[in-house]
């Protein structure tokens, strides 16, 4: 079966899973605290922050992808820093890709965390600190553990939503071959180009594949926490 496969479409494959598991693990730590300063803080601006944070889910995924270009290229506003500092470029880099899937998937898993967080009754976090519980032995004993289903819900969100980005990827990094060629880009090279068909089913036979599987595995996870909660 994988003999089938022609070398641009496993390198399409590998990149990314590559690039949907690193902008995952990178973004939870971050999606996780969002979500409880969300669902559990009251502060001037709030509402903004949480706009900001959903904005990738109203905006042309160009348009994310436009100001990732302004922001981190070689010669962008932060960029150049990274450049000039630390020889470090996002642009043109499977870097990049992780970036723009970061910021595409980001709220999605934040939305997920945060309803997770929201059904957790604060009389419960109340107690734990009547008992003497630091605000983070609350947090990591407490507040983690109950909202582990909704954690994994936005993890695999995230993976699913990072596997299928292409706007924002191919503004900010293009279709690299070998390099930002995800599976989105390279359907869409085998789509322009003659004879290209069977390649393109194949990978989506392959992305519609690893989905279900990234699905089922949640699923089954948090079956388990529900049972550990029971």
């Amino acid at each position: 079966m994988i003999s089938s496969f022609s070398q641009q479409e496993l390198s399409a494959i590998y990149l990314s899973l590559k690039i949907a598991t690193i902008a995952v693990l990178f973004a939870l730590p971050f999606a996780v605290w969002i979500a409880w300063i969300l669902s559990r803080k009251n502060f001037w601006g709030k509402s903004l922050l949480n706009g900001i944070v959903h904005l990738p889910l109203v905006l042309p995924p160009v348009v994310i992808g436009y100001f990732l270009l302004i922001l981190m290229a070689k010669k962008g506003a932060i960029g150049q820093y990274l450049w000039q500092w630390f020889n470090f470029s996002f642009s043109f880099s499977w870097k990049g890709a992780v970036l723009a899937s970061m910021v595409m998937a980001f709220p999605l898993m934040v939305r997920s965390i945060r309803l997770a967080f929201d059904n957790i009754d604060p009389k419960l976090e109340q107690a734990a600190r009547t008992l003497g519980a630091s605000p983070w032995r609350v947090f990591l004993t407490l507040n983690l553990p109950l909202s582990l289903s909704g954690i994994i819900a936005g993890a695999v969100l995230g993976f699913a939503r990072s596997l299928g980005e292409f706007g924002a990827t191919i503004t900010f990094v293009s279709n690299i071959p070998n390099e930002t060629q995800t599976i989105p880009a390279a359907l869409y090279t085998f789509i322009e180009t003659p004879d290209g068909e069977m390649a393109a089913a194949r990978l989506c036979a392959v992305a519609i594949a690893i989905s279900l599987v990234a699905l089922f595995c949640s699923e089954l996870l948090a079956q388990k926490q529900q049972k550990y909660k029971a």
